[in-house]
């Protein structure tokens, strides 16, 4: 199970249309549904916006020079996957020892073509999540206690099989969108249902709630807007096809009446939120692949909103800060990368598919260090018999960053916590989580939160 999970986020990949992650495919038209109001992307000519020879180096200039970092702040709540709106948050103060306080189970873990993705969110003193089946629960903040779980399939035969999709909250409701073609509004005192909307594709990233809209990105690369309180749909936008993605989604971030979204063809997308006009369209795609698997440009991560500027990473090797508000690229860095990046204060972090932790001048793109979190990793053969037959252990893969105490926090597919000095880049610890992890850690109050691949709750204090 733990190989299969390992390879979920590089090489997991399927005709956009071809392969939904449930029993059957359904409709490919998003927009038919009654009411539903219909926004296509033009198509057009990706340009890259890296250059082919471009290299990824630590600046000369850099080297040993200092750079601010924010006061470690303690974060009360944790509504959204990334934290705010905006899918950023700057340094918590949270679980300075770094020590595990417990673990529950929330259901059922990854295998068999189910998968955890779905973060944890915190509010109000409890930590919701949702397992590989679509089961939703609330747990207490300090025991892990589950108070009350909630199965949100439907039975349905269209749907006996699915995977993806994760949870939002605002104003007393958990907003939760599935694999299992739905979106779905919980009571977050009681777990009970108030409305279900159905969609015509599998939603396999967390929604972003704000203002009164849940939006959500769908399989084939539309990002679909519900009305709240009714579950209504509202407007949608239609980024360009993609024959070939991951099996991964983003959420999008919202900075008051911007709306950015990523998709898996590589496109990263500004809108108005109160009716979907396109404002910009940034293409993160490098002009010189070098296999089949960089031909996907994909954009898995959460695009980050900070300080006027939008920080991505895709799948096709580009990490790029652009201009929220005019759409101009104002740098960008040979980065393969599934993960979200994280700024705060001068700098901005983001790891790569091999596990190269980055830190990079937010003002112009310039690296400060690298640190190889792989560094003397050897593939290794399990099993077998006289060298026959068993497995291979692969390169790990981890998680998005969180920081925490001025120190860079991630978790991996082999189930290792590292520990990185935000400043030097140096390792400052690494340990045993026990199972593993490839969804980004959160924090809320002195704790921080992960959820694992074989379905546990972990809390870190």
């Amino acid at each position: 199970m733990t190989l299969r999970r390992t390879r979920l986020l590089t090489v997991l990949m399927v005709a956009a249309l071809g392969a939904s992650g449930c029993s059957t495919l359904g409709h490919l038209n998003p927009f038919h549904g009654k009411g539903a109001l219909k926004e296509t992307a033009s198509e057009g000519e990706r340009i890259s916006i890296v250059p082919a020879d471009q290299k990824l180096e630590v600046s000369e200039a850099l080297k040993g020079v200092d750079f601010a970092l924010p006061t470690p702040v303690a974060v009360t709540d944790w509504p959204l996957p990334g934290g705010t709106p905006e899918q950023s948050v700057e340094n918590v103060d949270a679980a300075p020892n770094l020590t595990v306080a417990w673990r529950k189970g929330i259901g059922r873990g990854s295998g068999k073509g189910f998968f955890v993705t779905a973060p944890p969110i915190a509010v109000g003193g409890r930590v919701y999540t949702m397992d590989a089946e679509a089961g939703v629960s609330a747990h207490d903040a300090q025991t892990g206690a589950q108070i009350w779980r909630t199965d949100i399939r439907t039975g349905g035969k269209r749907d006996r099989e699915a995977w993806g999709g994760g949870l939002a909250y605002a104003d007393g409701k958990i907003y939760v969108s599935s694999g299992f073609r739905q979106v779905v509004q919980l009571d977050a005192a009681t777990g009970a249902i108030g409305w279900r909307t159905k969609t015509d594709q599998p939603i396999h990233a967390a929604p972003t709630v704000t203002g009164g809209k849940v939006m959500v990105v769908a399989l084939d690369n539309t990002l679909l807007t519900f009305d709240a309180a009714t579950g209504a749909p509202s407007w949608n936008y239609q980024a360009l096809s993609e024959p070939a993605r991951i099996l991964a989604a983003s959420s999008p971030a919202v900075s008051g009446d911007t709306v950015v979204a990523a998709f898996g063809s590589g496109e990263l997308v500004a809108l108005r939120e109160q009716n979907g006009s396109d404002l910009w369209n940034a293409a993160l795609s490098r002009t010189s692949q070098t296999s089949a698997l960089s031909e996907i440009r994909d954009i898995p991560g959460r695009p980050v909103i900070y300080r006027g500027d939008v920080y991505a990473v895709s799948h096709s090797g580009v990490f790029a800060a652009t201009d929220l508000r005019t759409g101009t690229s104002r740098w960008s860095l040979p980065v393969v990368g599934v993960t979200s990046p994280w700024a705060a204060g001068d700098v901005v972090y983001v790891v790569s598919r091999d596990g190269q932790l980055i830190c990079a001048a937010r003002d112009s793109g310039q690296i400060y260090w690298i640190r190889d979190l792989n560094e003397g990793f050897k593939p290794k053969r399990r099993g077998g018999f006289f060298g026959l037959g068993g497995r291979t252990i692969q390169k790990p893969l981890w998680s998005s960053p969180i920081l925490a105490n001025n120190r860079v926090i991630l978790a991996s597919s082999t189930g290792e916590l590292a520990a990185v000095n935000a400043k030097t880049g140096a390792v400052d610890r690494r340990i045993r989580i026990g199972a593993p992890v490839l969804i980004g850690p959160i924090a809320s109050g002195n704790t921080i939160y992960m959820v694992s691949d074989n379905g546990q709750l972990i809390a870190l204090r």
